[in-house]
């Protein structure tokens, strides 16, 4: 998964014409580290729908201000620059919740691709 450190390469990426999935975290976060076990597998897993991309919240605060990241982990789908949904609760994320976000984040872009 590609680490985004700065707030210009974050911006080139989610203005793609492809959907990215933004992961919002930090290295103090027990929830965080929760998920790191089998991310790169769900990455691998939709490899072929989507790019997903992270993010240190410590790293980036006023990008994440205006993002009104809040909760961590944070996960924001974004295509051609604009933010599609988000998953954002303050309950630990489980793999199958994530894999639903991601689905749903896949069909709101396809349903916009066909406009």
């Amino acid at each position: 998964m590609q680490r985004i450190t700065d707030e210009a390469t974050f911006r080139e990426v989610i203005a793609e014409d492809q959907l990215t999935v933004a992961i919002f975290k930090t290295t103090w976060c027990k929830d965080c580290h929760f998920i790191d076990p089998f991310i790169a597998d769900v990455e691998a897993a939709y490899a072929d729908r989507l790019t997903m991309i992270e993010l240190d919240r410590d790293d980036l605060e006023a990008l994440c201000s205006e993002l009104n990241i809040l909760g961590i982990p944070s996960f924001i789908a974004f295509r051609k620059g604009q933010e599609l949904v988000r998953f954002v609760s303050k309950l630990r994320k489980t793999r199958e919740e994530i894999e639903q976000f991601l689905d749903r984040a896949v069909e709101v872009s396809r349903a916009l691709a066909n406009e």
